[in-house]
């Protein structure tokens, strides 16, 4: 359970989750934040993660870490998904029960769960069938850590838990067209249609998938909701528990924008998951919510890419 001394490194802190975090735990008054950038910590390098935690010896490692992307991504660099998060994973969340560290937070993702399952998905479904193939690599991975804290948990009896968000955005996102998710690339889409005319933006797929999406600082409010929980379940999904269609997504990043020319759909590239819609009801049980509304998310995360 989180405490106002408690030592909280948080890694990956200069990403769009990792930085919302720190701002979360900084407005609710936590001072001993810790950070390292990759320059100062290679978190790819065994030795030098085994020193850093021995030596600062944190309350709390929070692994927002990783290297994600979006189906594009994924389909063209599969090993480095699956290897550079495998090396992470097993470096922090190992490394952290070897140094004794009592709490350890671990992101996953809802692309865990089976393309196959249930709408909206329980934390039950983990391994219920196989994953997308779209993402397959990076799924394998994320579960390997979860499975890792679970294992941990069980057997040394320390607090490891791990976080299932859906598709997060805002400010801080990454916005390469070549690797960024689905609702950053159409901001950036859309924002250079505007500026050139309003020519027409192509998307990707048919636009018939559904997908959920998540401010980032709601999601850091209810990570840190769930740190200062006493017993926290090993898993839990986060999210709003509603989802939109990718269609209805474009046409709401567009009004956002302002932009009033043409979509259409390139129906060759992959619509991934027909639909990922978190089960949130075990979140709101525990007495969370989400605040940010989709459209006032999206208009925030504009002006934060505008401004940057």
């Amino acid at each position: 359970m989180l405490s106002n001394g408690d030592r909280i490194f948080v890694a990956g802190h200069r990403g769009l989750v990792g930085s919302a975090i720190v701002r979360q735990l900084q407005a609710q008054g936590y001072p001993n934040i810790i950070t390292r950038t990759r320059q100062e910590l290679d978190l790819e390098n065994q030795a030098a993660v085994d020193q850093f935690l021995s030596t600062e010896r944190p309350d709390w490692v929070v692994m927002a870490a990783a290297k994600v992307g979006g189906i594009g991504a994924n389909s063209t660099y599969p090993a480095d998904f699956i290897g550079l998060n495998l090396i992470i994973e097993a470096n922090l969340i190992w490394g952290a029960h070897k140094a004794e560290v009592p709490n350890f937070c671990f992101l996953g993702s809802s692309c865990i769960y089976p393309r196959e399952t249930p709408q909206p998905i329980p934390e039950t479904a983990l391994l219920t069938g196989r994953p997308e193939p779209t993402n397959a690599p990076y799924a394998v991975a994320k579960i390997a850590g979860l499975i890792l804290c679970q294992a941990i948990r069980q057997q040394y009896n320390r607090n490891y838990f791990t976080c299932m968000p859906p598709n997060i955005y805002g400010p801080g996102d990454n916005y390469n067209l070549e690797t960024s998710h689905v609702l950053p690339a159409l901001i950036r889409k859309f924002h250079e249609a505007k500026l050139a005319g309003n020519t027409p933006v192509t998307c990707w797929g048919s636009g018939s998938p559904k997908r959920e999406f998540l401010y980032s600082d709601d999601l850091a409010n209810a990570i840190v909701y769930l740190m200062g929980k006493e017993d926290v379940p090993d898993m839990v999904n986060i999210g709003t528990g509603r989802s939109i269609t990718i269609k209805e997504l474009a046409e709401t990043v567009q009004r956002v924008v302002g932009h009033q020319g043409q979509i259409s759909w390139d129906t060759s590239k992959p619509d991934g998951f027909p639909e990922k819609t978190n089960d949130v009801s075990l979140l709101n049980s525990l007495g969370w919510k989400e605040q940010t509304s989709l459209e006032a998310g999206i208009s925030q995360a504009y002006a934060a890419y505008l401004a940057s």
